[in-house]
């Protein structure tokens, strides 16, 4: 016998989204992982939060969209917001009945600032690098450091000379800028849409765009992400910003690295620091900062293979992650963005390593 096509609306629903959720899903074993670190967080919250009042978005909430922003690649917040409205799953994850009404989206942005100014994104990244740690995936010891180019949410045309007079523009929405005969320099030009945007490129004969600077950190043994930041895209960024992430590194430690830190500088800075610098050989046009006393020992080897994993945070940072074109201005907002997105390449990273060894 045929079905009816027709729909006929419910008064009531018995089905809680719980019910829904396969018990195999992927996503359940992530929220417990997440609610574990949330719960960890708690304390933290209450300080960031007033006594009284109208009560607001809560905050275990808010990273639970957005981590599922991150994980799911949903560009916008508006866009979130609709997948909050409809989508069964992301409204069990986040912890939203089939009734609860979904935030406005501007409402949601302007909740998120308050976790911005209270750097809760490291704390977040903290308590999960502590998860795999109690985990026993974590050597401890290897380390390697390394940093990419992040595209800022600016045009080249914003890209413009610092104090110079602009005409009105021929077009508003798409002005007509010729840019030919006109050395463009980050210290004579900015951009008038991202100050802290600069202009830089990876390598030679590559195009020039608009950047920050994405460092990172990662544990040898299976590439987890142990700390984290974002600068703006100097020409020492990457080397600066490894001395930075290596201070908090055990005495002891050896920290790999590709050619763009053999420099003298670097070197020295993290022997100072009483960790062992693994980085690579740079013999092209001039002698290498690392000699014998580095290199023949097995372990330098060993760093030289596993220094690679961290392409592999980066690959997924670009593809999954929302880094390969940012969506935010400002150093302070670039930063928490990549430091809450390499803690869900953590999250994700564990839930793989506990399942593949259950």
């Amino acid at each position: 016998m045929r079905g009816d096509d027709r729909q006929q609306a419910a008064m009531f629903s018995y089905i809680s989204p719980e019910a829904r959720v396969p018990h195999d899903h992927p996503l359940r074993a992530i929220r417990g992982l997440v609610d574990e670190v949330l719960n960890e967080l708690s304390p933290r919250f209450e300080t960031l939060y007033a006594r009284v009042g109208r009560p607001s978005i809560p905050p275990e909430k808010l990273l639970r969209a957005q981590l599922l922003q991150v994980l799911y690649t949903v560009r916008s917040e508006r866009q979130l917001m609709e997948q909050l409205d409809y989508n069964l799953l992301f409204r069990w994850f986040v912890g939203l009945n089939m009734d609860d009404a979904v935030w406005d989206p501007t409402v949601f942005t302007k909740n998120r600032q308050r976790l911005l100014d209270g750097d809760v994104a490291m704390a977040f990244l903290e308590r999960v690098v502590e998860q795999a740690r109690r985990r026993g995936l974590l050597s401890g010891e290897h380390f390697t450091v390394d940093g990419t180019l992040l595209e800022a949410w600016a045009g080249l045309k914003s890209f413009k000379r610092t104090g110079a007079r602009s005409r009105p523009p021929d077009d508003p929405g798409n002005p007509t800028v010729n840019f030919h005969g006109e050395q463009r320099r980050n210290d004579t030009h900015a951009s008038t849409t991202d100050p802290d945007a600069r202009l830089a490129r990876k390598g030679d004969r590559r195009e020039a765009k608009l950047s920050y600077a994405g460092h990172a950190v990662i544990d040898n043994r299976h590439g987890l992400v142990v700390n984290a930041v974002a600068t703006p895209a100097t020409g020492m960024a990457e080397r600066d910003a490894g001395v930075e992430l290596a201070s908090a590194l055990p005495e002891g430690a050896t920290l790999g690295a590709d050619k763009a830190y053999d420099t003298r500088g670097f070197v020295a800075a993290l022997r100072s620091l009483a960790v062992t610098p693994h980085v690579a050989q740079n013999t092209s046009n001039r002698s290498s900062a690392i000699d014998g006393r580095t290199t023949r020992h097995p372990g330098y080897l060993v760093s030289q293979q596993k220094r690679k994993l961290i392409e592999e945070v980066f690959g997924w940072l670009k593809t999954v992650g929302l880094m390969r074109k940012l969506r935010h201005r400002g150093t302070p907002r670039v930063d928490w963005m990549f430091t809450f997105a390499t803690a869900v390449y953590n999250i994700v990273r564990i839930r793989n390593l506990t399942e593949h060894a259950a």
